[in-house]
């Protein structure tokens, strides 16, 4: 992959933060700060067609991703809920469904504490990494849950082709490392691996290539990261915007297409559109 003739393509912009972006076919849909809804653009046009009402859904939907062969989109919704009587919390995870074969009909499931990234494996169930609770859900498109899998402080886990899980840990330093489904690291990625690239700061989505190239969305250092499987070599990609990214934190890679989504949750609140990759 050429990472140095990335270009910038397209902008799609909001007045509300960017807290997820992922694509299907011709469809690219955008969850954006406190709306109940995902909007819905034209992949060519990158004109917006249409939103999908999602009752009940947080004002923080952290993760999206949508799923070819179920139809449908997934999102997180991570809620807490403070009673009026001791001033008691109670959590309230879930993930929604929303059928994309022309019903749009809304289904949900509890899952554990503070639900985060979320995506799509192999056997093309949804993937949850379970923030709050330490651990990636993997559940059948109803909701039957499939397997549990204990990583500490995940926010995005993705399968690579090995069948091994690339997670971004929420921890201080921020981390990325590479689990199997039994739990064990394989890889890991810390600061003192390489010199020249800084600190991460509040990493948040992960994509990922067909190749099993990873890229993370470095937030805090606006900035994106490009990983190799084994989390051996590390590099910022330098990307054409002016002004430079502002928080990135929606990531979604569209091969097909040739294009990086990146959704920015401060500043314009900006959905970035590059080609060329």
């Amino acid at each position: 992959m050429n990472l140095s003739a990335l270009s910038l393509k397209h902008v799609i912009p909001s007045d509300a933060k960017v807290y997820a972006v992922t694509s299907l076919g011709d469809e690219v849909f955008v969850a954006r700060y406190n709306t109940q809804k995902v909007e819905v653009y034209d992949a060519v046009t990158l004109s917006l067609q249409r939103s999908i009402t999602v009752p009940g859904l947080g004002p923080q939907p952290y993760g999206l991703i949508a799923c070819i062969v179920n139809s449908c989109l997934y999102m997180s919704d991570d809620r807490r809920r403070v009673g009026s009587v001791f001033a008691t919390v109670s959590d309230d995870s879930h993930i929604h469904r929303a059928d994309l074969t022309g019903s749009n009909a809304v289904m949900k499931w509890s899952v554990a504490r503070h639900p985060r990234g979320l995506s799509v494996n192999r056997a093309h169930n949804v993937v949850v990494a379970c923030w709050g609770a330490n651990k990636l859900q993997e559940y059948t498109t109803h909701g039957s849950l499939v397997r549990e899998i204990c990583v500490t402080k995940p926010y995005h886990a993705v399968q690579l082709s090995s069948g091994d899980y690339v997670v971004r840990q929420s921890t201080s330093p921020c981390v990325v490392i590479v689990v199997g489904v039994d739990g064990q690291v394989r890889h890991s990625y810390r600061q003192s691996q390489t010199s020249d690239v800084r600190l991460m700061k509040n990493a948040a989505s992960l994509a990922v290539t067909k190749n099993d190239d990873i890229f993370v969305a470095d937030e805090l250092n606006n900035r994106i990261m490009s990983m190799n499987s084994s989390l051996s070599s590390v590099q910022e990609l330098t990307l054409p915007v002016d002004g430079g990214i502002q928080q990135p934190m929606g990531l979604c890679l569209d091969e097909s297409r040739g294009r990086l989504y990146v959704g920015e949750c401060r500043g314009k609140y900006r959905v970035l559109v590059f080609g060329d990759v």
